[in-house]
């Protein structure tokens, strides 16, 4: 079974694409999926763990885990299948290598796509120090990064991140459940954090899914979003009551989304989430790659 390594990345999946989600909607994105989540939404802690030992997801699938089943919780994570198996080892220069095969890295580098970091949960121990340690690495062996710069006067172990941000051009954005508190380093360098906190449709007890440490660092960033899946007003009512009011966040920085995992569904969730917007004045999106692409993944 993979581990999470500080000078590799241990991918689910790569790809390019849109996103669809959040205030970024629309944008040109490059997707990093890293392995491994702390939560298992709609599922059982042991049920999750007999799906990892036994491979029994083919990748894409849906599946309704047994707090689902047993109507503990109203839906199951939809990205299980892409996470579950960890991933694979890769060398940073993996991803490297991907963006110039598809012609897009200098795209990456000065910004015109963004980079999503996501999951599983990008923020777990490991992660963190390896999306780190590969900023450095890109911008330590590009020359159009560092101007020149060489390791030596980078002094990483002393200056550590301040300079990285200042001659970076790439546009991160970390994907989060807002569970894990993130650390300096990859706080700094972070452009945008798009929480996704999960409510009690999940499953999951409020101490597993609402860490106020962890809350109140992500609204300490210059630019960060509360992203909600929505499929009732009671979701909405929650909203408020387990995070918007006790943690005092502005609705400039709530955005709320259908809970829709098909084409067939998209008018009607789609309209209701604004009819919610309108009654509750937060933003009200809707599911661009759903729209689009309805269930197929990695597009």
């Amino acid at each position: 079974m993979s581990t999470i390594r500080p000078d590799r990345l241990l991918l689910s999946s790569d790809f390019y694409s849109v996103q669809g989600e959040g205030i970024s909607t629309g944008v040109p994105s490059y997707f990093v999926r890293l392995g491994i989540c702390n939560l298992s939404c709609g599922l059982s802690r042991k049920h999750m763990n007999q799906i990892v030992k036994e491979k029994l997801l083919e990748d894409g699938e849906i599946i309704v885990g047994d707090l689902h089943a047993e109507g503990k919780a109203t839906w199951t994570c939809d990205s299980l299948s892409q996470w579950a198996w960890r991933g694979e080892d890769k060398e940073f220069q993996y991803l490297i290598d991907q963006w110039k095969e598809q012609g897009i890295y200098d795209d990456i580098l000065n910004g015109t796509i963004h980079l999503i970091w996501t999951g599983g949960e990008p923020t777990i121990k490991g992660h963190q120090e390896a999306i780190v340690n590969f900023t450095k690495y890109l911008l330590l062996n590009d020359p159009k990064c560092t101007n020149g710069i060489t390791i030596d006067d980078y002094n990483i172990k002393q200056e550590g991140v301040f300079k990285v941000r200042a001659i970076k051009s790439l546009y991160y954005e970390i994907e989060t459940n807002g569970t894990v508190y993130i650390e300096d380093d990859l706080f700094k360098m972070t452009d945008q954090i798009n929480c996704s906190p999960k409510l009690s449709n999940s499953g999951l007890s409020a101490k597993q899914r609402i860490i106020p440490g962890a809350i109140k660092r992500i609204m300490e960033h210059a630019n960060y979003q509360f992203k909600f899946v929505i499929s009732t007003e009671d979701d909405v009512k929650e909203i408020f009551s387990d995070f918007i009011e006790p943690f005092n966040i502005p609705l400039k920085n709530v955005v709320c989304m259908p809970g829709m995992d098909s084409q067939e569904q998209f008018h009607e969730r789609t309209q209701f989430v604004l009819e919610m917007a309108k009654k509750y004045k937060f933003r009200g999106l809707t599911r661009l790659h759903i729209s689009a692409w309805d269930k197929t993944l990695n597009v």
